[in-house]
């Protein structure tokens, strides 16, 4: 059988997006392992009657290319075929921007922390869109991507509007309340084929005490810098190094000499530990990054995160104000290291 043959392609009208993916499958070099089947998080693919991947159930494809990841020949690949300028909410109104006072409070806050950490990513907003509310006027990404990957290019600058169908990882949209679980992802399957956990026992504890947000309760994500954001974000996360994350704490800390109690495991490090833990908790944590999001992005090895509800953010500021006047320069002189003779 003809190898194109073989891969059917999403009939764009099941799907109001208009997001077409096609999955090939190169038969010179598929061995028919299997593994591109075990992998699909959604069950798209099934075997066909001589053992080669078929794309059975391609209007379940949310383009993560997880499949074609772990294909060991490579013989996979996955490809958005949709009209990338369509945009189903063209014509809905969209919500009104804060105003311009505290738009300008943001970017003063984004200037003093930056500053006093000497950051070199910028803060960034993240907004879960609830499903009753109105979508920003804000862009979609032209192709499908990852949460982290959207935060990883806010922190550069952009602004990114996301509903369910532009992302490509259906781990992040179930957490965060846009759609159901898939049943892979529910029991911790996967997670195992990852050899992320020792058994299925271990991943169904990682996901049963994971937060995650209602089905259907959000509609959209939107992450932007912090200075640039038309909405009033829910948490605003900083990328970092161990060191400014601890200054941080210490700003949080400073006026009440309060100790943090932090949920870090190295799962679902943006969506659950950077985002929801501090919108759900109302308090700061952080987070190490995790597997799809070190895999996914160009975050350094030495960077971590940490997610703060926006109300933090003032006394973020004036903490950081106060520790720079002697604490952070004394620290990083190294005052008390002794002279090398």
């Amino acid at each position: 059988m003809d190898t194109q043959d073989q891969i059917a392609l999403w009939d764009a009208s099941n799907d109001a997006s208009e997001t077409v993916y096609s999955v090939t499958n190169d038969a010179s070099r598929c061995v028919k392992c299997g593994l591109c089947i075990a992998f699909c998080p959604c069950n798209v693919l099934e075997a066909n009657e001589e053992g080669y991947p078929l794309a059975a159930h391609i209007d379940n494809c949310v383009g993560c290319t997880t499949c074609a990841g772990n294909c060991p020949q490579r013989a996979l690949t996955v490809e958005c075929e949709g009209d990338a300028t369509y945009d189903p909410f063209a014509d809905e109104p969209r919500a009104e921007p804060i105003d311009s006072e505290l738009h300008r409070h943001y970017a003063e806050l984004e200037r003093t922390i930056m500053d006093k950490l000497d950051l070199r990513w910028r803060p960034v907003a993240v907004s879960l869109i609830d499903k009753d509310e109105l979508l920003p006027d804000v862009p979609m990404p032209s192709e499908n991507l990852r949460f982290c990957q959207a935060m990883m290019a806010a922190r550069r600058g952009a602004s990114i509007l996301m509903p369910p169908f532009r992302h490509s990882c259906p781990d992040g949209t179930s957490i965060f309340g846009m759609t159901g679980v898939p049943e892979k992802l529910a029991t911790g399957e996967i997670y195992v084929l990852f050899h992320k956990v020792v058994n299925a026992e271990a991943a169904a504890r990682m996901v049963r005490e994971r937060p995650t947000l209602p089905p259907h309760s959000r509609r959209a994500t939107y992450v932007a810098p912090l200075s640039k954001t038309v909405r009033k974000p829910e948490v605003v996360v900083f990328t970092g190094t161990p060191e400014q994350m601890m200054w941080l704490c210490m700003s949080m800390s400073y006026y009440s000499g309060h100790r943090f109690d932090f949920h870090a495991s190295g799962f679902n490090s943006m969506c659950v530990e950077a985002v929801l833990y501090p919108l759900m908790k109302e308090e700061p944590n952080i987070t190490f990054g995790c597997y799809g999001c070190r895999a996914a992005t160009d975050i350094g090895e030495d960077m971590m995160f940490m997610g703060i509800p926006t109300d933090r953010l003032e006394t973020v500021a004036q903490g950081l104000t106060e520790l720079s006047l002697k604490a952070i320069p004394h620290s990083r002189m190294k005052i008390y290291v002794p002279p090398i003779m």
